[in-house]
């Protein structure tokens, strides 16, 4: 009977100290650095270096600035983006819709992969890729660290001419 209560107790003492953090997480004092943005905060506006209808939130950081960033992309439906390159390792997270993605220095259609809600990618710099929505757009999430850009393979590609 002593070995049974030792091993409950032991079980006990073990699932308490892994839940009690993330109760003392949630009642810690907001203090510097911390970000809360619900939803319905975010300011979308165009981001024309990905292309026409898409849109930007910026959650954190300044994108051209060597700091950690965090951004929401919304793609309309049908929605292209040719094969490019980012300077910065990205992880994608999709937030909503279907984010077809595939890496290589040729678009293929075929050869993307279909991503939905809950899904993750991460992407090293200077790896060429494509994306595109079909028939409903998508909404991802991007975290890394700046400055990020986009670079298309082929000048054509690019929604913005420099």
């Amino acid at each position: 009977m002593n070995i049974i209560n030792s091993v409950a107790i032991a079980v006990t003492l073990t699932a308490g100290s892994l839940a009690a953090p993330i109760a003392w997480a949630d009642t810690q004092s907001a203090g510097p650095g911390f970000i809360s943005v619900s939803a319905s905060e975010l300011k979308w506006v165009d981001a024309p270096s990905v292309g026409p209808g898409a849109q930007i939130a910026v959650i954190e950081g300044d994108l051209k600035a060597a700091v950690p960033i965090t951004f929401r992309l919304k793609l309309p439906p049908d929605f292209k983006i040719g094969v490019h390159t980012h300077p910065v390792f990205e992880r994608v997270t999709v937030l909503s819709g279907t984010f077809y993605f595939a890496t290589g220095d040729k678009f293929d259609a075929m050869t993307a992969k279909a991503y939905t809600a809950g899904d993750a990618v991460m992407i090293p710099p200077g790896m060429p890729m494509y994306a595109e929505t079909r028939k409903e757009g998508a909404i991802l999430q991007i975290h890394g660290t700046g400055p990020w850009g986009i670079s298309f393979l082929d000048p054509k590609d690019a929604p913005v001419k420099n």
